[in-house]
């Protein structure tokens, strides 16, 4: 299998890449391409296609967790949300729609696996609107490429993590009260990467094709649909 995978620098990512070690993968990262260039999406792609030869597998893990207050200014409350959308969700769909043009182009079937987060379902804190709707933004689009797609045999699923042991959270739950916000997770502890890695490593790989349109929770029970 011959994967592309964003956001592999660090945490679910380079988990994810190190559970796929078995396949080839190119490894984005920012230093590769800053996605918060509407542009980069497609050179991204691109250059993965050069060197991999195809793409098989598509990962969209890339994403940032950043907090605007909703008492700031106009412009800068405009800028975190369309830094964040175009990050989370936009790049992850120039992606996805890059793969399924090249796999029905081929004629030959494709997995997009998208890494989303449990606050698509529940939401997140008052400074992180824009992150949940993003992650929102991204569970729909994975049901609606699963949907569509099935077909061409191109199949999409989702992970939803909760609080997951990676540089982007650490911060978080010690500005949160880290023993409260843990005592809301009924397994006791926040997943570790390497979960979230292999979950991701099944979806990619070995995740039966009826199952295409699933979205996976690894929340700890925190939030149980």
């Amino acid at each position: 299998m011959n994967i592309l995978l964003t956001g592999a620098s660090r945490g679910i990512g380079a988990a994810a890449a190190s559970a796929l070690s078995a396949h080839a993968v190119f490894a984005h990262s920012s230093a590769i391409a800053d996605l918060a260039d509407p542009a980069a999406p497609r050179r991204l792609w691109d250059r993965a296609l050069g060197e991999l030869g195809d793409i098989d597998v598509l990962v969209c893990n890339a994403g940032v967790f950043e907090a605007i207050d909703d008492s700031c200014d106009d412009e800068a409350w405009h800028a975190a949300w369309a830094r964040t959308m175009q990050i989370n969700l936009q790049a992850a769909a120039d992606l996805a729609r890059l793969a399924i043009l090249r796999w029905r182009e081929r004629g030959r079937g494709g997995r997009i696996v998208n890494v989303a987060s449990r606050a698509g379902y529940r939401g997140d804190s008052p400074r992180h609107w824009h992150y949940a709707a993003s992650k929102a933004g991204m569970i729909a689009m994975t049901k609606t490429i699963a949907r569509g797609y099935a077909k061409d045999g191109i199949l999409a699923f989702a992970v939803c993590p909760g609080f997951t042991v990676t540089g982007m959270v650490d911060d978080y739950l010690a500005s949160r009260g880290g023993e409260a916000l843990l005592a809301d997770i009924p397994l006791g502890r926040p997943a570790d990467a390497s979960e979230i890695g292999e979950i991701i490593r099944w979806l990619a790989i070995d995740a039966p094709a009826s199952a295409t349109g699933a979205i996976v929770d690894a929340n700890g029970a925190s939030y149980v649909r």
